[in-house]
């Protein structure tokens, strides 16, 4: 399989992910699709960090991917608290009904 297999697939990732995120109502569903173009985006970093330098082990695309996946780990369990406290208060996690971010 070559780079171009590993960047259309990423790129359909990233698409399925853009449309969840700007379809859905649900703040889970939404942070699903985020989580899923994330992924798309360390599927990315990984195929051109393979085929850019084939033939030394460099390891500097499964670090950046690994400090992605730290980031969207913490970003999902911010994200799933803050919806928590907001179905505990208001019973819904429906994205157009809560409207508590404004001042």
């Amino acid at each position: 399989m070559g780079l171009e297999h590993y960047l259309v697939l990423a790129s359909v990732l990233f698409c399925i992910g853009l449309y969840g995120a700007l379809a859905k109502r649900n703040a889970v569903a939404i942070l699903m699709s985020l989580e899923i173009m994330l992924n798309a985006v360390c599927l990315t970093i990984l195929a051109f960090s393979r085929y850019l330098v084939p033939d030394k082990v460099v390891l500097t695309g499964h670090v950046f991917v690994i400090f992605i996946m730290v980031v969207a780990a913490a970003e999902a369990a911010m994200g799933l608290a803050i919806i928590l406290t907001i179905y505990r208060s208001h019973r819904a996690a429906d994205v157009d009904k809560v409207n508590l971010m404004k001042w």
